[in-house]
């Protein structure tokens, strides 16, 4: 009897110690490294793209799947999800957005991003306005919805059951994953710092060009710029590993995407621009704002080389440009304070940089402008067309001669 028992005392103890699995330290980091990346894939997939932009629509296969894992992965409600990110995009950068570091502050966010979240969720007001057509079935409102802390739980007993002690390390991982990912990068680094490819009307950057480690999300400008596409990389050298998955599904027919970024192409250049025209850099605006800074740059790059070739690079003026480089192509309201004075004195010293920059707003005026007509705005584009190539400005001429060329 003494036998039995003691064999059963060393069978707890080594289930204790190694799990089921006995498995080794690259096993438990291998198993740890895929399952926090499939919770970030359910989470980038099914509850962003998916249920609070609508960018696509899952097949049943994949969508009870990611439920399930997101039950058990975060605790995280759907519903609530949705109507705090749908409210992030409608409130962003205000006092009202539940997470903007602009507002709360970059330390707020990597510190308290969580507690922010919940306490947003708990807002009824916000469930209902914002968190509209999100699953509620019965196995939501009598499961995911109502034994949140059940199914982390469970997480935790399989980890413990696989590896024993460690696996409550492995569990404290996993937990820590989204608030540390998502909510703490993306949600505070995310509108903090990075580069951005386009000038959406928020403070979102991309945090790197490769969207791996968080599913995509990384290319957060990108998403703030075109929020209901389901393809978030849009520059050649940019990687999106949530779209690579969406592609895959939807081979398998196990997805369909409804929406992916507008791409600005061109054809042969017309005489003159038209409805067509229009309809091309209106749909592109981003795109087109994006390769009008880049003129900008270039002209000013190229003013650059030409004082360095003559021994200038120590006067006001090569300083001025070397800031106007970095800021001039930014809309004024991302501009700080201390750098207008140095920019108003840049344009000063250069009519062609002056002469770039009131183009420039006066293109943006034509999806800006309210109550125009579309006649009118076509008018005004090719007004805008003439006087940028009547300019004798190379990079305006050469601008002018793309829109004409833009088709939709």
């Amino acid at each position: 009897m003494m036998d039995l028992l003691w064999q059963v005392h060393d069978a707890v103890v080594q289930m204790l110690s190694h799990g089921l699995l006995e498995a080794s330290w690259w096993q438990v980091l291998l198993y740890t490294l895929v399952t926090t990346h499939i919770t970030i894939s359910a989470v980038t997939i099914f509850l962003h793209r998916a249920q609070a932009h609508r960018a696509l629509d899952l097949h049943a296969i994949p969508s009870h799947f990611f439920r399930f894992w997101l039950w058990i992965g975060t605790g995280m409600i759907t519903k609530e999800f949705v109507a705090v990110h749908r409210k992030h995009h409608a409130k962003c950068e205000t006092e009202e957005d539940p997470h903007s570091p602009q507002v709360k502050g970059l330390k707020a966010l990597l510190l308290t991003g969580v507690e922010l979240y919940r306490k947003e969720a708990e807002n009824k007001e916000t469930l209902v306005k914002y968190g509209h057509n999100t699953p509620d079935d019965w196995v939501e409102r009598n499961v995911y919805s109502r034994y949140t802390w059940q199914g982390v739980g469970l997480m935790l007993i399989l980890n413990l059951t696989l590896f024993g002690a460690v696996g409550a390390v492995v569990w404290a991982v996993q937990m820590a994953w989204i608030p540390v990912m998502a909510t703490g990068i993306i949600n505070g680094i995310g509108h903090y710092w990075g580069y951005r490819n386009f000038e959406a009307p928020d403070a979102s950057t991309n945090v790197s060009p490769w969207g791996i480690l968080i599913g995509g999300e990384e290319l957060h400008n990108n998403h703030h710029t075109y929020p209901t596409s389901a393809k978030f990389s849009i520059k050649p050298y940019e990687f999106d590993v949530g779209w690579m998955y969406i592609r895959g599904m939807e081979k398998l027919g196990l997805a369909r995407v409804k929406k992916v970024p507008p791409k600005l192409a061109l054809g042969d250049v017309r005489l003159v621009a038209d409805g067509k025209t229009l309809e091309a850099v209106i749909a592109n605006r981003y795109e087109v704002m994006a390769r009008y800074a880049q003129e900008m740059k270039a002209a000013v790059g190229a003013e650059l080389v030409r004082l360095k070739a003559q021994g200038a690079e120590n006067s006001t003026r090569f300083r001025n440009l070397r800031v106007a480089k970095t800021w001039l192509h930014r809309d004024d309201d991302k501009i700080p304070q201390g750098v207008k004075p140095t920019l108003q004195q840049a344009m000063g010293e250069s009519p062609q940089l002056a002469k770039l920059v009131a183009m420039r707003e006066e293109l943006r005026a034509l999806w800006t402008r309210t109550g125009v007509s579309a006649d009118q705005l076509v008018a005004d584009l090719q007004a805008w067309c003439r006087k940028a190539e009547e300019s004798g400005i190379a990079a305006l001429q050469e601008f002018s001669f793309k829109l004409r060329a833009a088709t939709a």
